[in-house]
């Protein structure tokens, strides 16, 4: 006879588990981790009701792209499922190497490193050159990955205002001029969908002699030549030390990557765990984000579908007067101030198939809690017209 689970289980944590009003109030809301039957592009369905999905970061609409799925398999073919172990322990592959190569040379650095997360690259991005010896600036709206990082490297850490280089150069004065500071940033930031003011920021930091880090991931296949990124976009690639991303935006894919110049990619996979210790990125994902990295530089229609699709959600959001945080990117933030607004707005997205993501306070800050929508190439007419009705609805509950 089994025994009850619950019962062997009495302790202080585990009471912390039963009692946690966080989760009680994301299971009594359902605004999160929903399984989806079936995904057919921009479509998926969840017990038998089809959505637009509008939250996705797909911003080139790739991840259906005939070149990248025969990539994939032909790769799993060739390759099996995986090394089984880290690049240190087992080595890396000759497919890892040429795909690191390629993505060094597109993004202007000497060289790169990919990772089976974008969220271990970013992490490795910070503790990978940044000690407990140094200082980090960080603008307050960095990515958890990147804070994930700044935490674990031990340094000390100052934060400025969002995307404000006059603080960052209030702060960067204040300090020791001979203490070693980094600066970490990112292109675009996914809530708001602001550019990063990266001209000027990078001018401050390098005033100071700071080192500049870059988080990338909504930006590269936006913006830049042939979607180089931000640093490219403002003709700041050698102004920019690192350079990390995530292969799940507009790669369309999985793991993600760090760039900068051989010597510094070097002293990372000296010093960083989470590059020492975490397995190889798949022969699939690398197969994968090498086919979109070629997509990106053959096929521009991407792109230009993309502004297409992004012109026509502006236009609508502005007719309704909506709030977008004044976003330049894919990544369009409606922001409605009020949980309770948020969570019936999302709900009427729903009712009309839509689908999109709530993002509440701590995640944003006081005040702007919002529904977080994304723009990708792949939304073709029929999903705007259905994003369009939707919306409108929406607008009318709230």
């Amino acid at each position: 006879m089994a025994l009850s689970f619950r019962s062997s289980n009495q302790s202080a944590i585990w009471d912390r588990i039963r009692s946690d009003d966080a989760t009680k109030l994301r299971l009594k809301y359902d605004a999160y981790y929903h399984i989806f039957d079936e995904q057919k592009g921009t479509r998926v369905k969840k017990d038998g009701k089809e959505y637009v999905m509008l939250s996705s970061n797909d911003y080139l609409g790739l991840s259906q792209h005939p070149k990248i799925k025969e990539a994939g398999m032909a790769a799993l073919q060739k390759w099996g499922s995986s090394t089984t172990g880290a690049r240190l322990a087992n080595g890396g592959r000759i497919f890892h190497r040429e795909l690191e190569e390629d993505l060094a040379d597109f993004l202007g650095k000497e060289a790169c490193h990919v990772f089976s997360a974008g969220y271990l690259a970013c992490a490795s991005a910070v503790t990978g050159f940044v000690d407990r010896k140094d200082i980090i600036f960080a603008d307050k709206n960095l990515h958890s990955s990147l804070w994930s990082g700044i935490h674990l490297s031990g340094a000390t850490c100052e934060r400025f205002a969002h995307n404000d280089p006059e603080h960052l150069g209030e702060l960067l004065a204040s300090e020791n001029s001979t203490t070693p500071k980094a600066v970490v940033l990112e292109g675009i930031y996914s809530m708001e969908g602001h550019i990063a003011r990266l001209p000027e920021l990078v001018e401050v930091g390098k005033r100071f002699n700071a080192f500049i880090i870059l988080d990338d991931a909504h930006g590269v296949g936006v913006l830049g030549n042939s979607g180089r990124g931000t640093a490219d976009h403002f003709g700041l690639t050698q102004g920019v030390d690192v350079i990390c991303g995530s292969f799940s935006k507009s790669f369309s894919g999985m793991g993600g990557f760090v760039c900068s110049s051989k010597d510094a990619i070097d002293y990372m996979r000296s010093h960083s765990k989470q590059t020492i210790f975490s397995a190889a990125l798949s022969p699939s994902a690398t197969a994968c984000a090498h086919a979109a990295l070629q997509v990106f530089r053959a096929e521009p229609e991407h792109r230009q579908r993309l502004e297409k699709n992004l012109t026509r959600y502006r236009n609508l959001l502005h007719e309704l007067q909506l709030d977008t945080w004044e976003s330049e990117s894919p990544a369009i933030p409606i922001v409605l101030g009020k949980k309770e607004k948020v969570y019936y707005f999302w709900k009427a997205l729903l009712e009309k198939g839509v689908y999109a993501i709530i993002s509440i306070a701590p995640g944003v800050p006081p005040g702007k809690d919002l529904i977080r929508t994304a723009i990708s190439a792949a939304h073709t007419d029929s999903d705007l017209d259905i994003i369009e009705d939707a919306i409108r609805y929406a607008a009318t509950k709230i």
